[in-house]
């Protein structure tokens, strides 16, 4: 199977493409349209700031062909918020797959959160032998809101959406590579979709 992720500078790729080696499948890291758009599977990562992620998409053009694939496609902390309508951070216009704003978590939490919270209302086949109220690892101080695409929730002072489905577009807000073995199993749940799932 092929696995691109892609790679415009945002975020630790290199995690990712170990978690998929230790599930045997070797990914190909590429900010080329040509190998994005002929991948089995792509993966969408991404750590850092908002604005600065969205104008390094928009420098190879990839702002324009992420929304225009047909594989399943993996968003991943900042790559799901990224392929929502904007953010808060950096007053950023995100890739408008997910019709909904991600803002920043109030002071009346500890920001960012980082570390173990669990994810409850599972309604993905991503999450396919995933039990409810399994801890993900995350690190973010942006989140998702609740909207009718949302895939599974969880609680940091209020719920929000820890991941996203619409189509063939899923974006999770843990990080999957750093979860474990439910991480794992999400990974290998993904690849195992197929583009009506």
């Amino acid at each position: 199977m092929n696995i691109t992720i892609i790679d415009y500078g945002a975020g630790n790729i290199q995690s990712i493409k170990f978690a998929f080696e230790r599930i045997g499948i070797t990914a190909v890291l590429s900010d080329e349209a040509e190998t994005i758009l002929r991948a089995d599977r792509v993966i969408f990562p991404g750590v850092g700031e908002a604005s600065s992620a969205m104008q390094k998409l928009k420098s190879t053009k990839l702002d324009s062909i992420i929304p225009t694939l047909k594989q399943p496609v993996l968003g991943i902390c900042l790559g799901m918020q990224l392929m929502c309508k904007s953010s808060e951070e950096g007053n950023t216009k995100g890739l408008g797959i997910f019709d909904v704003d991600v803002v920043k978590f109030s002071n009346q939490v500890k920001v960012p959160q980082i570390g173990w919270n669990q994810i409850t209302d599972l309604k993905s086949r991503l999450f396919q032998d995933i039990a409810e109220n399994e801890y993900m690892y995350l690190v973010h101080s942006f989140y998702a809101p609740l909207c009718n695409k949302t895939a599974a929730l969880s609680n940091y002072g209020l719920d929000y959406s820890s991941a996203l489905q619409k189509d063939n577009f899923y974006g999770v807000q843990f990080h999957p590579e750093k979860s474990s073995k439910a991480g794992q199993r999400i990974l290998e749940n993904f690849l195992k979709l197929d583009v009506k799932s």
